[in-house]
C-alpha cells in the first residue's frame, strides 16, 4: 500500500479525528463511575461487568446497520443520526435513576457508537484510499487520545455530572459535521464476502478481537479493584495517564510492520492486565497499565493495518463490518468474563482473560506465517 510521510489537509481530516475521540470518551466515561454505581445499587462484579456490556452489545447492532447506510448514502448524516442516538443515551444517565436505566442508557450509547465508528471509518477510507494505513493509524491514534476525556470526565463527582459534561462534548462534536466537504470522488462502496476468505483477514480480525478484549477487563473490571484505594477521581487520574500511553502505543504501531505491532502486543498486553490485577499499590498499578496500554495500542492499529494489507477500501464493507463486530465482541467479552473470574476466583487471576485471547492470537498469526 502506498504511504505517503504526511497527514492529509483537509477540512474533514481534524473534524474526523475530533470526531473519533469524542467517540472513544463514550467507552471509558464509564470507567471511574462504575463504583459508583456499584456502590448506589448494591450490584457486585458480576453485574457491574453486565452493564459495561451493554455498550459493546449496542455497538454490535449498530455495525451492521451502519454497514448497510454507506453502500446506499452518504456516510456524513450517518455521522449525525449516530451522535444524536450517543446523545439520547447519555441523557439516560443524567435524567435516569436505578440500573435498568442505566443498562438501556448504555445500550443506546452504544448503538450510536457503532455508527460513529462505521462513519468515520468510511469517510477516511473514501477520501484517502492510496493513504488509508496512514490516516487510520492516526485516526487510531485520536480514539486512544479520546479515552483521555472520558476519565477526566470523571473529576467531576457522581454519575450524572460526567455524563452530562459528555452530552455537551456530543453536541459539540456533531456541529463539526456539516464544515467537512465532501470527498471528490464517492468509493462504490459494495458488500462482499469473498473478502473474509482473503488470506490474513481472520488473524486481523483475531488481533482486533484481543485488543478490546484487554480494553474491556480494563476499562470494564479493574476499577472495582482500584477503587480500594483510589476513589472516583484517582481512578480518573489512573485512566487519564494510561490514556496517553494508549495514544503513545497507537502512534508507534503506524511507523511498524502491522504483524510485527501485532505479535509485540500479546506479552504487553497479558503481562500488564495480569500485573494491575495481581498488585495492589497505585505505583504498581500505573507500570502495569502503562505495559498494557502500549500493547492495546499496537494490537489495535496493528490489526487494522493487516486488515487493509488484506481487502481493498472499495470492497471492505462486509470484512469492516466483521471485522469491526469481532472487535467489540471482546470489550462485551472482556467485562462480562472478567467480572466472571473475579467473582470466582479475585483479581489476582483477572489476567485469565487477555491470556486466552492472546494464545488465540499468536496462534493466527503465526500459522498464517507458516502458510
Amino acid at each position: 500500500m502506498s504511504i505517503r510521510a504526511g497527514p492529509p489537509r483537509s477540512r474533514a481530516y481534524p473534524a474526523l479525528m475530533a470526531l473519533s475521540a469524542i467517540d472513544a470518551a463514550g467507552y471509558s466515561v464509564i470507567s471511574p463511575v462504575l463504583p459508583v454505581i456499584a456502590r448506589s445499587t448494591g450490584a457486585g462484579p458480576a453485574t457491574i461487568g453486565a452493564l459495561a456490556g451493554m455498550f459493546p452489545l449496542g455497538i454490535l447492532l449498530g455495525f451492521p446497520l451502519a454497514g448497510r447506510w454507506v453502500q446506499r448514502r452518504p456516510a456524513e448524516p450517518l455521522l449525525v443520526w449516530s451522535a444524536l442516538l450517543v446523545a439520547l443515551g447519555t441523557l439516560g444517565f443524567v435524567l435516569g435513576q436505578g440500573l435498568a436505566a442505566f443498562f438501556v442508557a448504555r445500550l443506546l450509547m452504544g448503538l450510536g457508537s457503532g455508527g460513529l465508528w462505521i462513519g468515520v471509518t468510511f469517510s477516511t477510507l473514501e477520501r484517502w484510499p492510496d493513504q488509508r494505513y496512514l490516516c487510520m493509524s492516526r485516526i487510531f491514534a485520536a480514539y486512544s487520545a479520546g479515552t483521555l476525556l472520558g476519565p477526566a470526565l470523571g473529576l467531576l463527582e457522581g454519575i450524572r455530572a460526567p455524563f452530562g459534561a459528555y452530552l455537551l462534548l456530543v453536541a459539540a462534536g456533531s456541529a463539526l459535521v456539516p464544515v467537512m466537504e465532501a470527498p471528490a470522488v464517492r468509493l462504490p462502496l459494495r458488500a462482499d464476502r469473498s473478502a473474509l476468505r482473503v488470506p490474513g483477514f481472520w488473524a486481523s480480525a483475531v488481533g482486533i478481537l484481543f485488543a478490546v478484549l484487554a480494553l474491556g477487563v480494563v476499562e470494564g473490571v479493574l476499577p472495582l479493584h482500584f477503587d480500594l484505594a483510589l476513589g472516583q477521581r484517582g481512578i480518573a487520574l489512573l485512566f487519564v495517564a494510561v490514556a496517553l500511553v494508549h495514544a503513545s502505543g497507537a502512534t508507534l504501531a503506524g511507523r511498524l510492520r502491522p504483524r510485527s505491532a501485532v505479535l509485540a502486543s500479546a506479552a504487553l498486553v497479558v503481562g500488564g492486565v495480569a500485573a494491575a490485577g495481581a498488585t495492589g499499590t497505585v505505583a504498581a498499578w500505573v507500570l502495569a497499565l502503562a505495559v498494557a496500554a502500549v500493547g492495546i495500542g499496537l494490537a489495535e492499529v496493528g490489526s487494522m493495518g493487516m486488515l487493509l494489507e488484506s481487502v481493498a477500501p472499495e470492497r471492505s464493507v462486509t470484512a469492516m463490518v466483521v471485522w469491526s463486530q469481532l472487535g467489540i465482541a471482546g470489550y462485551l467479552v472482556g467485562p462480562v468474563a472478567g467480572g466472571m473470574v473475579v467473582d470466582a476466583l479475585g483479581f489476582a487471576w483477572v489476567g485469565l482473560v487477555p491470556a486466552a485471547g492472546g494464545a488465540l492470537l499468536l496462534g493466527m498469526v503465526l500459522r498464517r506465517r507458516v502458510r
